[in-house]
């Protein structure tokens, strides 16, 4: 999770955005300023001797408030309870992570563990700097994570690491609006979401758009991108070939989707010009897709309001499809350079995979509870069951569709271009909804733009 600014109305924790890739020419840019560190350690990397312990890095987004919180606990654990290797954590935003990631690589300051967006992972292999999980924990990823975890996780059919927070993408609606327009329930199917989102629209006697529909929104790389893709897997599609070579969305499945939100925009049901971060909790938008992480920051924006809140799978082009869904994640791993990887691994599989007990006796891995006291998920299905509890979270049941969806979800497509290709095709997709390009055109554009991204030798 990203985390957000709590002085600009927003929820305080956020899905990657705005980020574009490292350049590939400048990796002599200076570090970005200020990292952060936190949790025990030595002062100095060790030896492993007695008193000169092993001094392991991790270097995070972590940066700042519940966020570097949560990940204290555990380190502070584990070094409280190992004497020979420390942890030893450090911070920089989101938007400077990846940057971050190659720039120290390239001067020899490589922390040992890294935690990735894994749409990154595809670069961050070819660049070297992610080492390969070791045998016996590729096999405890794959049999302990979701299918969509470990896909996230994976370069070329290879696991790098131990998925961390993991979000599916799903409906929210506004229960009240919905009624009001006479609808009995969410949309199921892409006719039923037009038919609701034009119901659901208002607007006043001037023409101004009171509330919208559906909220298309431009406000960032995940939420336009993010809320399409949705789509687009919903359908079938995918957005990048299996090969990782070319784009896949100028095809059937991309032109229904472009054509669906082509035609709520057309028709004044989206506007894709509000912020649906500040529109959807007041009661100004009557349906969205977003990922899971966003119900805890709606729960304090909305205080008793939230029980207008539901959440229902993304709506499918025709009744009695299989579903599908957009997978997002983080993941930790070890630096190629790192000099103690066997207890680099040995760290993560405490943290990731041993079970402990919880809050209330729960038991689960640390990174669950840790990632569900914030407000998250894991790709362990059995973790969240046991932590969130039978009745879908603490007594939330907007919860359940997504910890449902892990079951059907798919990753992003982390090819070493992918990071530059989903902010090409949020130009697009912007350049659609704003009327510059047809849906032919756009799709024809973002063909051409990604094949080239994708295509590249890096």
């Amino acid at each position: 999770m990203t985390p957000g600014s709590p002085s600009d109305g927003l929820p305080a924790r956020r899905s990657p955005r705005r980020t574009a890739g490292p350049s590939r020419r400048h990796f002599a840019l200076a570090l970005p300023t200020a990292l952060l560190a936190s949790g025990c350690a030595a002062p100095h990397r060790g030896t492993g001797r007695p008193g000169d312990p092993i001094v392991l890095t991790l270097l995070s987004h972590y940066a700042s408030g519940e966020l570097k919180e949560a990940l204290r606990g555990p380190v502070d654990e584990w070094n409280a309870t190992h004497d020979r290797v420390k942890v030893r954590t450090k911070a920089v935003e989101f938007t400077d992570l990846l940057t971050t990631f190659m720039v120290r690589q390239a001067a020899g300051q490589g922390a040992d563990i890294l935690h990735p967006y894994c749409l990154w992972n595809g670069q961050l292999v070819r660049a070297g700097v992610l080492r390969p999980a070791p045998a016996e924990h590729a096999e405890e990823i794959r049999r302990g994570y979701s299918a969509a975890a470990v896909g996230a996780a994976s370069v070329g059919g290879r696991v790098y690491g131990y998925p961390t927070e993991v979000q599916t993408y799903a409906l929210y609606y506004n229960k009240r609006l919905l009624r009001e327009a006479g609808l009995g329930g969410p949309p199921r199917t892409w006719r039923e979401l037009e038919e609701a989102a034009y119901r659901t629209t208002r607007r006043d006697r001037y023409g101004n758009t009171l509330v919208q529909g559906f909220g298309l929104s431009t406000y960032d790389d995940s939420t336009t991108v993010g809320q399409t893709l949705a789509l687009l897997n919903s359908a079938g599609g995918t957005f990048v070939s299996a090969d990782g070579r070319s784009t896949a969305i100028d095809s059937p499945a991309g032109r229904a989707v472009f054509g669906l939100e082509h035609r709520l925009v057309a028709k004044g049901a989206s506007s894709p010009g509000v912020n649906v971060y500040r529109a959807f909790p007041s009661g100004q938008v009557a349906m969205v897709i977003s990922a899971g992480w966003w119900t805890g920051s709606l729960k304090t924006l909305m205080g008793k309001d939230y029980r207008d809140v539901g959440v229902a799978p993304v709506p499918l082009p025709e009744a009695g499809g299989e579903r599908a869904t957009l997978c997002t994640g983080f993941m930790l791993g070890v630096n190629t350079a790192s000099a103690h990887p066997r207890e680099a691994w040995e760290f993560l599989r405490w943290l990731n995979a041993e079970k402990t007990g919880g809050t209330k006796g729960a038991v689960a891995t640390r990174m669950s509870a840790l990632q569900v006291s914030v407000g998250s998920l894991t790709g362990r299905a059995d973790d969240m069951r046991t932590l969130l509890g039978a009745g879908g979270g603490n007594g939330d049941p907007n919860l359940r569709p997504f910890l449902d969806a892990l079951a059907y979800a798919v990753p992003e497509p982390n090819v070493p271009g992918a990071q530059q290709a989903k902010s090409l095709l949020r130009k697009n997709i912007e350049a659609l909804w704003t009327g510059q390009r047809s849906v032919e055109e756009a799709l024809r554009v973002t063909r051409r733009q990604v094949d080239q991204e994708v295509a590249r030798t890096w």
